[in-house]
């Protein structure tokens, strides 16, 4: 017999009664009766039910052993009495009798416990990462991630891509996020940066005329944390194609998404075909470029109704709109039945404090003398004409609220979005069991950057713009003579966003390299700073590049999807904390002056804030 086990914790079954089983494990909890210590026994696999008999000599060993040692245990599997039968675990109908027992690994007083889910302090779950990783729904988590990963390559591989690894150590470039940045020895005075996405190499892996790849690649980005994104890195389902249009790309990686929600989808519905939302209409509807189209309402402009006061009787209002503001109207179906102002109140300290905002205008909505009326100020003195008017834009009626954000365009969408996803979180109306995709398309290609006044990229600088039929995109950035129409400007720009998570970013790459030079020349960037940022690739657009495009979902948010969980620290193995530090390896740390001085680096203080 094996020294360590004839079987797993996890499969042994009434077919296995009368043998002799060997099992190793971890002692996942003891219950001491009157004539027997029972321990539930763990490994990878599963648990089995372990029985001890006070004449057995290693009896006391094992009743004064800690939760979380690892024994291995000998004996004959029994089948249980009916009314011991556990139905909740696999391996329920059966006992292991322990004939002979080694105790491989006493364990120390634990710092969080392992059985149950309590929860407990980040500080503690990440510095003892190894115990926590122990406990059921994380251990499950991971094992999901793995799955999820093998069946992602599957799919692609089914798809006709074929797998290839891209550089780690590469250079710094402006991709919108801050790079790490290695240095190097055997270069002084110079850097490597760690790859924010393995973007410029996947292209010039087109142009090297290899058509379909992918890579579970790793990526490094100088981040702040938050629960979506983990600081420091993290990993996507990177791929391009050659010789493609967007609804290629769309054809070929819906299914794969699609499929691989259903795999582990666990009973939840997964809706097809994904819709295709214009980025425009996203945010008008939506308040945002990544929707969660489970919620049952959508924004409303109302601003037309409030521009003339003398039929509002609501001044603020008016001076926003005639001053070239936005009022957006959220709807909060049934709330002035089903909630006190108190909920109303809320909203808008909500606004106040989180969305760093003026605060929510809010209406509760009643009927009166056979007409829909409100005694909030927002609508209290409103022509009744106009106010009716206004309720059938939006559907509303007696019982419903309604919340209002104003202000300049782009900051009224902003906060009506915000308060969209809130609003239907805090009156429980997003429904459970559901994965809700779409495609975000039409993006512009650039945007107003209001700290430094001047015209940006405002998703991907690698993109191709769009041109309508009979014009080239060269033509199309030649004519954008005023900021006007270069804002008006649009790219081959995509985004995958399931249930408001965006899961990836894609686009139709810019593979010639006059459009390039013009692109970044229209966003202040002279073919300097293309030459010397992206070498390699508009090096390489001048020896025949193929059209081609990709997209990057991330495994982190699908996997953090497909658990259920509202932290991606739940589906990674060892995660930092928000301060970017790894409490368990004590990561970053100091460095000694003999590593130092073969860099060639010498350390500068931190200046103090002013």
């Amino acid at each position: 017999m094996h020294a360590y086990r004839s079987h797993t914790c996890g499969e042994l079954r009434k077919s296995n009664v009368g043998e002799t089983v060997k099992l190793s494990g971890w002692v996942h909890r003891k219950r001491e009766h009157a004539n027997a210590l029972f321990i539930d026994l763990r490994d990878h696999y599963g648990i089995s039910q372990v029985v001890v008999y006070p004449t057995a000599s290693f009896y006391e060993d094992l009743k004064r052993c800690t939760s979380e040692s690892v024994i291995t245990v000998t004996g004959e599997l029994l089948e249980r009495d009916a009314e011991a039968v556990n139905p909740e675990i696999p391996t329920g109908e059966v006992e292991l009798r322990a004939d002979d027992a080694i105790i491989e690994s006493a364990a120390a007083p634990l710092p969080l416990p392992v059985f149950g889910e309590q929860d407990y302090p980040e500080e503690i779950r990440l510095k003892h990462r190894y115990l926590d990783l122990r406990r059921e729904t994380l251990h499950k988590n991971i094992i999901m991630r793995g799955q999820v990963i093998n069946s992602l390559r599957s799919r692609m591989i089914a798809q006709g891509f074929t797998e290839f690894q891209t550089p780690i150590l590469t250079a710094s470039s402006p991709e919108g996020a801050r790079d790490f940045l290695v240095p190097s020895r055997l270069n002084p005075g110079k850097f490597y940066a760690l790859p924010q996405a393995p973007q410029q190499f996947k292209q010039l892996l087109m142009v090297a005329g290899f058509d379909r790849y992918f890579q579970i690649a790793p990526c490094f980005r100088d981040e702040d944390a938050r629960a979506d994104r983990s600081p420091g890195e993290f990993y996507q389902l990177d791929i391009e194609m050659s010789f493609v249009t967007q609804e290629d790309v769309f054809q070929a990686i819906e299914p794969v998404m699609a499929g691989v929600f259903e795999e582990f989808a666990d009973g939840r519905e997964v809706q097809t075909p994904f819709p295709r939302i214009p980025y425009k209409e996203s945010m008008e509807k939506y308040g945002s470029d990544k929707p969660d189209l489970r919620i049952p309402f959508e924004l409303t402009d109302v601003s037309e109704f409030f521009t003339d006061e003398s039929k509002t009787g609501f001044g603020i209002f008016a001076k926003i709109t005639n001053g070239g503001g936005k009022v957006i109207a959220i709807p909060a179906p049934g709330a002035t039945d089903s909630q006190s102002r108190k909920f109303f109140d809320s909203l808008d300290k909500w606004a106040k404090k989180e969305m760093q905002a003026p605060g929510l205008g809010y209406a509760r909505l009643r009927e009166e003398d056979g007409a829909v009326v409100s005694q909030d100020p927002a609508l209290k003195n409103f022509d009744p004409e106009l106010l009716k008017a206004l309720l059938d834009k939006m559907g509303l009626k007696a019982g419903d609220g309604v919340f209002f954000s104003a202000g300049k365009k782009g900051d009224a969408y902003k906060l009506a979005g915000a308060a969209r996803n809130k609003v239907a979180a805090d009156l429980d109306l997003i429904p459970e069991g559901t994965f809700k995709f779409c495609w975000v398309v039409d993006y512009p290609m650039y945007e107003w950057d209001e700290d430094n006044k001047k015209i940006d990229f405002s998703h991907n600088p690698f993109s191709m713009p769009q041109a309508p039929e009979g014009k080239t995109a060269m033509q199309v950035l030649e004519e954008a003579d005023t900021d006007e129409k270069k804002l008006d400007i649009l790219a081959y720009q995509y985004d995958i966003v399931c249930n408001g998570v965006e899961l990836s970013s894609g686009a139709i790459r810019n593979h010639k390299a006059d459009v390039m030079y013009k692109a970044f020349e229209i966003a202040g960037y002279g073919p300097e700073v293309v030459e010397d940022k992206f070498v390699g690739m508009i090096n390489a657009f001048k020896f025949g590049a193929p059209p081609h495009g990709g997209i990057a979902p991330g495994v982190d948010r699908i996997v953090m999807l497909l658990a259920g969980t509202n932290t991606i620290r739940d589906v990674i193995l060892f995660p930092m904390n928000g301060q970017a530090q790894d409490l368990m390896m004590n990561a970053p740390a100091e460095v000694d002056v003999k590593q130092l001085k073969e860099l060639h680096l010498k350390l500068v203080p931190p200046t103090p804030k002013d």
